[in-house]
This record gives structure tokens, C-alpha cells and sequence, in this order.
């Protein structure tokens, strides 16, 4: 991967991009974070910290391509981060449709990845809670394939608390470093390119 610096943004963002997942150790390597792996890469990438503690999250505030853009970690767990991301837009008036949102998906083999521009929640209770704390769903979002419940009985909470095996996690760490691309080109306004390029 090439490793930028990126300079801290001054001013208001023009962009929220929320990555969902659980605070706290016992979480950080399980399927349900996937969107804060996806932050990490993206502050790795661009040399910044995601360290400061507003909104319910711990964020940054950076620029990407040119555009200003306030990076967020809700850490109101997983069911409440809506309120966090509904904090931020609110306070910086961020319209949905600029708040791009990387989370999990059960749907999806694992290191596949998905952009959409908007949609319902798909059962995903963190996209259930922006959509009812934004009273919107027109937000486009990064799905991040984390493989199907090994069968149909397989608790859901367990499966998406369970942590990936070292091959899984390397088919994560590449979906979560194609989503930085594809974040990259969607703050430009080139997201039917970055679907193009990105959807697998």
C-alpha cells in the first residue's frame, strides 16, 4: 500500500466517514468491527490519529483528496451509532447524503465488499439506527464482507462476536484497504466509478 501524510483539516468537513463497530479490547479483532479495521487502514494510510473524543466517538478530522472530512468511531456500541452520527451531522450540517458509512455484512463471502448509495438496513442493526436517527437512508455505505453463519442455526450474535480465522483476516485487511479506494474516490463524487471498480 502507499502511505501518504495527510495534514489535520481546519474548518468545517464537507464529509462523515463513520466506520460501525464495539468499543473496548474484547471486540477488536471480531467480525461486528470490521468498519473500525477499515478506519485504522485508512488513518495508517494517511498518517493521522483518530484520538479525539466528540459525538459519542473518537474522531478525527482530516483531509482526503482535497476534502475536508470528520472520521468517526461511535463508541456507543454497535445498536446506538446513529446517535453519534447524528450528533456530528447535526452540529456540522452534513446532509446524508455525505456521510459515507463502512460496517459489516453477513451477506457477503468474506473480503468481498459492496458500495451502495443508499438502501435499508438489511437487518444490520448499526445501519438501523443511523437510518432512525437521521430519519433517512440516503446515505451511500461500504459493506465489508464478513462470511455467512457457518449454518442456519449458528446464533447470529455469536457468529458476528466471533473473531476471524488468519486467512479471514487477511481477505479483510485487503476488502478494508480496497475500501479506502473506493472512500477515496467517492468523496470526489465518483461513486458509480468506485462501484464499478470495487463491487465484488
Amino acid at each position: 500500500m502507499f502511505f501518504r501524510r495527510s495534514k489535520p483539516a481546519s474548518g468545517a468537513p464537507e464529509f462523515i466517514i463513520a466506520g460501525l463497530g464495539n468499543p473496548g479490547a474484547k471486540y477488536e479483532s471480531t467480525r461486528h468491527n470490521s468498519g473500525f479495521v477499515f478506519i485504522d487502514m485508512l488513518a495508517a494510510k494517511y498518517g493521522f490519529k483518530v484520538n479525539k473524543i466528540k459525538f459519542k466517538a473518537v474522531t478525527a478530522l482530516v483531509e482526503i483528496n482535497g476534502h475536508k472530512c470528520l472520521i468517526l468511531k461511535p463508541q456507543t456500541f454497535m445498536n446506538e451509532s446513529g446517535q453519534s452520527i447524528r450528533e456530528a451531522a447535526s452540529f456540522y450540517k452534513i446532509p446524508a447524503e455525505n456521510i459515507i458509512v463502512v460496517f459489516d455484512d453477513i451477506s457477503l463471502d468474506c473480503g468481498k465488499l459492496r458500495i451502495r448509495r443508499k438502501g435499508t438496513d438489511g437487518g444490520h442493526n448499526g445501519i438501523k439506527s443511523i437510518i432512525y436517527h437521521l430519519n433517512s437512508d440516503n446515505f451511500p455505505r461500504i459493506k465489508l464482507g464478513v462470511g455467512k453463519k457457518p449454518h442456519p442455526d449458528y446464533d447470529l450474535a455469536d457468529w458476528v462476536l466471533s473473531s476471524f480465522g488468519s486467512d479471514e483476516a487477511k481477505l479483510m485487511r485487503q476488502a478494508a484497504e480496497n475500501a479506502v479506494g473506493a472512500v477515496e474516490m467517492m468523496v470526489n463524487g465518483e461513486i458509480d466509478a468506485a462501484m464499478s471498480k470495487y463491487n465484488s
